[in-house]
C-alpha cells in the first residue's frame, strides 16, 4: 500500500558540472542548497546582499551586480545605532556608516566579478508580497521600522515578468554563458496568512512558468512541490512548522542532484562524501598505528582527487590527513 506519491523532477537539458561556478540569490532556503554545494566542493557564492525574498528586490540586486553599481552614503539611513540600506539584509549593517558602505560595496564587487564568469545562477523566490516605503520604493528588508511606514501589496504576475525580462536580458548581455535555474522556496510565509501564502506561491509559480517558456537557458526546479506535494507531511518541517527540516532539505538536494548535476560529477560527489566523513572522524586513539594507517589512506585519496581536479582546493584535507 502506498501512503504518498513520489515524483522525480524532469532532467535539465544542460547540467551542472563540478568545475562550474554557481551564484545563488534569494530566500533563506538558498542557505541549504549553498551548504550542500560547498560540501561537495562546488565553487559557489551565496546572497551577496544577504537573504532576499521578493522578486523585485532580487532583480534589483542582480542589476547592481551586472552594473557594479556601488552604494553611496546618501542611500544609507541610521536606525537603532546601525547604518542600513533598503536593498541589503541587516547582517551587512554596521555601527559605522563608512564600515557599512565598505561591506556593501565589497559584496557588490565580489558578486560582479563572480557573476561575470559564472556558468549558473540559481534564483530562489520566496514571496510575491512586497513592502513599499513611503514614496513607493520596494524594500528588501524593513530593518525593524514601524509597519505603519510601509504599504504591503502582492506583485502582479505581469509586473514580475516585465521586471525579469529586462533583468535576464541584462544578465545574458553581461555573461553570454550564464544558465539560470528558478525555484520557489518551500518555506511557508504564514505571517501573511494561510490563504495569502498559497496565493503568493501561485503567483510565483505562474510567473516562472511564463518566463522559462519564453527563453532558452532558463530552467525550473520544483523545490516547493517536492516538499508540499511529495513529502507532504508536518514531520518534514522544523518545530516552527514553517521551515523544512534536515530530512526535507536533504531530500530536495538529492532530487536536485539527479535532475541538475551531470553523472560524472555525481560519481565524484560520492567520493567526496566519503572524504568528508573521514575528515570529521574523531579517533579514540589518534596516535595508534591503526589511525595512522587510516590517515595515510585518506591522504593518498585526497592527493589523487587533487590531481584529477586541479581547480578544487584540497589543501585543508591534505593538511588534516598529513
Amino acid at each position: 500500500m502506498d501512503f504518498r506519491l513520489e515524483f522525480d523532477p524532469p532532467s535539465l537539458n544542460k547540467k551542472i558540472d563540478l568545475d562550474d561556478t554557481i551564484l545563488l540569490v534569494g530566500s533563506c532556503f538558498t542557505d541549504h542548497v549553498f551548504n550542500y554545494l560547498v560540501a561537495s566542493k562546488f565553487c559557489a557564492l551565496q546572497n551577496p546582499n544577504g537573504v532576499l525574498f521578493n522578486p523585485v528586490s532580487i532583480a534589483n540586486a542582480l542589476g547592481r551586480y551586472v552594473q557594479n553599481k556601488h552604494v553611496s552614503s546618501v542611500e544609507l539611513f541610521e536606525k537603532n545605532g546601525l547604518w542600513n540600506h533598503w536593498d541589503f539584509h541587516s547582517n551587512l549593517s554596521c555601527t559605522s556608516q563608512e564600515e557599512s558602505l565598505a561591506r556593501m560595496n565589497e559584496a557588490i564587487n565580489s558578486a560582479h566579478s563572480f557573476l561575470k564568469h559564472a556558468q549558473w545562477l540559481i534564483v530562489t523566490l520566496g514571496s510575491a508580497y512586497v513592502y513599499e516605503w513611503q514614496g513607493g520604493q520596494i524594500v528588501a528588508n524593513c530593518h525593524k521600522m514601524p509597519a505603519s511606514h510601509f504599504t504591503k501589496r502582492m506583485l502582479d504576475p505581469e509586473e514580475i515578468i516585465s521586471t525579469y525580462t529586462k533583468t535576464i536580458a541584462a544578465l545574458k548581455q553581461f555573461n553570454h554563458n550564464l544558465n539560470i535555474i528558478f525555484t520557489i522556496s518551500p518555506v511557508r510565509h504564514l505571517r501573511d496568512g494561510f490563504v495569502e501564502n498559497n496565493r503568493s506561491k501561485s503567483v510565483l509559480i505562474h510567473t516562472v512558468d511564463k518566463l522559462i517558456s519564453q527563453q532558452d537557458h532558463l530552467y525550473y526546479f520544483p523545490s516547493y512541490e517536492l516538499v508540499v506535494d511529495d513529502l507532504r507531511d508536518y514531520r518534514f518541517y522544523a518545530e516552527d512548522m514553517v521551515h523544512p527540516n534536515y530530512q526535507a532539505t536533504r531530500y530536495v538536494w538529492e532530487k536536485f542532484c539527479a535532475a541538475a548535476i551531470n553523472g560524472r560529477s555525481r560519481e565524484v560527489m560520492k567520493e567526496l562524501e566519503q572524504l568528508t566523513m573521514a575528515f570529521h572522524h574523531k579517533p579514540l586513539h589518534p596516535d595508534s598505528a591503526e589511525h595512522m594507517k587510516f590517515r595515510n589512506k585518506y591522504k593518498e585519496i585526497t592527493q589523487s582527487l587533487a590531481a584529477r581536479f586541479p581547480s578544487i582546493d584540497f589543501s585543508k584535507e591534505i593538511t588534516h590527513f598529513s
